[in-house]
């Protein structure tokens, strides 16, 4: 298992893999499948998504094939400029409890840290229990609930938000 920046050559297995992760825990994300599904020159957006300076993401492949991504997304106010924030965290379910979304953390942390980031921020749907274990092993402290932050057609659910100073 490696984990490198993905670039733009990776448009067309990142939006694969985001379609994968919509469809497989729909309730960990904002955006539904049928929103990304319907969105006009998909890979050409990811293309630009993956160049661009406020982000960074990267991806843990196991031989050719992406299991699982994350991006970082920084702060562009310079008095939040020691802060970033992680967003699109997915490992696809063959690959969790083997060691990737660790690998996925470590690799974005280590780029913060030559960024000067300081602070890295996320948020998780309070009911995702293997993510807070994740986030936690990995030195995230919770700071905040935001109850009913999300809300679905027949319910709503609730975030944590974290953080980890590096």
């Amino acid at each position: 298992m490696i984990a490198r920046t993905l670039t733009k050559l990776d448009a067309q297995k990142c939006y694969e893999l985001r379609l994968e992760a919509l469809f497989t825990n729909p309730d960990a994300f904002i955006t539904t499948y049928e929103q990304e599904k319907s969105r006009s020159n998909p890979i050409q957006t990811y293309e630009e998504r993956l160049e661009s300076e406020l982000t960074r993401t990267f991806g843990v492949f196991e031989g050719e094939i992406l299991t699982g991504v994350v991006t970082l997304v920084k702060e562009t106010h310079p008095k939040f400029a020691h802060k970033a924030m992680i967003v699109g965290m997915y490992v696809s379910p063959q690959q969790r409890m083997h060691g990737a979304g660790a690998k996925l953390m470590e690799t974005a942390m280590h780029y913060a840290r030559t960024q000067n980031i300081e602070i890295i921020q996320l948020s998780v749907v309070s009911e995702n229990a293997a993510a807070k274990a994740l986030y936690k092993r990995m030195g995230f402290e919770e700071y905040g609930l935001e109850k009913k932050a999300i809300k679905l057609k027949e319910r709503y659910l609730d975030e944590i938000h974290m953080y980890k100073f590096l």
